[in-house]
């Protein structure tokens, strides 16, 4: 009678060159991200833009021109600063987007690989390897989000560069006025109604955009958080790695999708109320 040998466990294989092109890519488009977009976003009018501080040097007496403007148009100084802001954030928006989901296929490739892996070799790198792709998704998800928000609402956006909390020279004076109209707000008159008027909306319009993603993405996070816990319970109880792997993921998808709803919730009264916020926003406490 023969003795059947034991079984042996499966080494953790990844394919090779669905690996190789996901990292690639993954790489190629986090350097993108950090240095492509304030190069693809300026014309040539533009290209001091680049340097954060050449950005700042032009925003500052193009907003002060705007305030003392009491018109709800911008100048066309402090459009050409807004635009950019846009198109800056519109690039970063798109590379981040295209970068989360290149992680999204690099992690799911890694777990699956893990988890239809046997035996305790490789095992440990796999699973660290798939792990960092995964904050890495969600750190792109994060700018994803930022990047949709600054493009929605881009004068709020490049105005939270100046220094409002210690402003000095014909800022300080704007600054000033700004807090001052604000506290009234919106029994509020003079020449700049109008101007304040398009600061309150535009910073609603800033938080607004963020509770609506903030309210799906914690939607559909949830779908994978119960396809986790469902896994978790199907999984049979010696498989103690598909149980493991299922319950971290169900827990971590619910207390993210948990953070969001807190996220939307306190954007949803700002928006509904921006004027309070946006006078603390002046005052340097943001």
């Amino acid at each position: 009678m023969r003795i059947p040998k034991a079984a042996v466990p499966r080494p953790a294989r990844v394919p090779g060159r669905a690996l190789a092109v996901l990292v690639a890519l993954a790489v190629a488009l986090g350097a993108a991200f950090v240095f492509a977009p304030s190069r693809l976003a300026a014309n040539g009018s533009e290209s001091g833009f680049s340097e954060q501080q050449g950005l700042v040097d032009a925003l500052r007496p193009a907003f002060v021109a705007y305030w003392r403007s009491g018109d709800r148009r911008f100048p066309p100084e402090l459009e050409r600063v807004v635009d950019y802001w846009f198109r800056f954030h519109v690039v970063k928006g798109v590379l981040a987007g295209a970068l989360l989901i290149v992680l999204v296929a690099l992690g799911v490739l890694l777990w699956r690989a893990f988890l239809r892996s046997g035996g305790p070799r490789g095992t440990p790198a796999l699973a660290s390897a798939a792990a960092v792709t995964s904050v890495l998704a969600l750190v792109s998800l994060a700018a994803v989000m930022a990047n949709v928000q600054g493009a929605v609402a881009p004068f709020s956006s490049v105005t939270s560069m100046l220094p409002l909390g210690t402003p000095d020279g014909q800022l300080a004076g704007a600054v000033g006025e700004i807090r001052q109209g604000l506290a009234h707000y919106p029994d509020t008159s003079g020449r700049n109604t109008a101007a304040l008027q398009v600061m309150v909306d535009d910073f609603g319009r800033y938080h607004a955009v963020l509770a609506v993603m903030a309210s799906v993405v914690a939607v559909v996070l949830a779908g994978p958080s119960v396809t986790a816990w469902r896994r978790f319970a199907a999984a049979d109880r010696t498989d103690r790695r598909t149980r493991r792997t299922m319950g971290w993921c169900g827990v971590l998808s619910a207390l993210v999708a948990l953070a969001l709803v807190v996220v939307a919730v306190a954007n949803t009264g700002t928006a509904a109320d921006p004027a309070p916020a946006l006078l603390g926003f002046y005052e340097g406490g943001w």
